[in-house]
């Protein structure tokens, strides 16, 4: 005498399998438009690897600053806590003149007790060239003193869409008086 599965088991078993062998015999085929693989990406061979070089303009001084604070923090000496949100311009070249590639959107944060460490949640939105409409994120710490620091991206949208790499930032100027700086920036990301 063996067991017999009840009605409803039986419904789940035949639409799981359906589903199972649909999704065998369609893997690895193209889905949807332009030879996309559905909403993942692809293969290794897939990736694109791309070197972005550009400056950052953070301007805090005078009439129109590009970064703002938004949580000024006087319980240190330091500015532990102290956050700035910034709409930076990113240009070509070290000078303010150059030409506008992007804007670095989003904040940064005293985030060390000790030393001079940020946490940077920004968002690099392109304007120009084959990347206008592209973004690139990075979250990371950004340690000011040090020469050269390395944040990760860890993603991004339209030619970035499934970015992931790292920025480094190597500090070209800055003004003591007014905190205003222009940050040399390398971009290695890979995508699809």
């Amino acid at each position: 005498m063996g067991i017999r599965p009840s009605p409803t088991v039986l419904f789940f078993l035949i639409v799981f399998s359906l589903f199972s062998l649909s999704d065998l015999a369609s893997a690895g085929k193209p889905h949807g438009g332009r030879g996309t693989r559905g909403p993942f990406p692809g293969t290794r061979e897939d990736q694109k690897l791309s070197h972005l070089h550009f400056y950052f303009h953070d301007i805090v001084s005078g009439r129109n600053p590009s970064a703002v604070p938004i949580i000024v923090s006087n319980r240190t000496s330091r500015g532990f806590g102290t956050t700035f949100m910034i709409d930076d311009p990113l240009t070509e070249g070290p000078e303010p003149t150059s030409r506008l590639v992007g804007r670095a959107q989003g904040l940064y944060a005293l985030a060390s007790q000790h030393d001079v460490g940020l946490l940077m949640v920004i968002n690099f939105a392109f304007v120009s060239g084959k990347y206008n409409g592209s973004t690139l994120s990075v979250m990371g710490r950004n340690a000011v003193m040090s020469d050269v620091r390395e944040m990760p991206v860890i993603g991004g949208t339209g030619l970035f869409r499934w970015a992931r790499g790292y920025a480094q930032a190597h500090t070209v100027w800055f003004d003591i008086a007014t905190g205003d700086a222009v940050v040399e920036y390398h971009v290695h990301v890979l995508h699809y």
